[in-house]
């Protein structure tokens, strides 16, 4: 992963925990350890986790996930897909612009399964997109 986008991550999920409340029970959030498998967020308080995936654009349907490798495996153990926090930023002639919704649910069926180039910094990774988000519920956690 480019420092970058590394970095885009690392500020998006300190954006949520500042904020942001727990989904459940309304407490605060805190951020999980670099390289955390699955999930980028918790709740201070109950058992509520999250992964964070920050755009820089309007909300859309496709969102770049992460490594294929261990959502897989969490799948096939009989684990659902964990929660999702997007946190949508983008300007306009309007101005700024910043949604963040929150999917509690994501079936297998909305992950797109994807190979990075044989050029990219990780060369034939297992990767995954979330795909047909804008079919599923969410709950809207801030929109300005």
């Amino acid at each position: 992963m480019s420092s970058i986008k590394k970095e885009n991550g690392t500020a998006g999920e300190l954006e949520i925990v500042n904020l942001i409340l727990c989904p459940n029970c309304s407490n605060k959030l805190m951020t999980l350890p670099q390289n955390n498998p699955l999930y980028d967020v918790q709740c201070m308080r109950c058992i509520f986790r999250a992964q964070v995936k920050t755009n820089k654009c309007k909300p859309k349907p496709i969102i770049f996930g992460a490594g294929w490798d261990i959502v897989d495996k969490v799948l096939k153990s009989g684990f659902i897909t964990p929660s999702l926090i997007a946190n949508f930023k983008w300007k306009d002639e309007g101005g700024d612009h910043q949604e963040i919704r929150f999917y509690p649910f994501v079936p297998k069926t909305h992950l797109k399964k994807r190979k990075l180039s044989d050029t990219a910094q990780r060369a034939n990774y297992w990767m995954f997109d979330y795909i047909n988000l804008d079919k599923l519920p969410y709950f809207e956690l801030l929109k300005k």
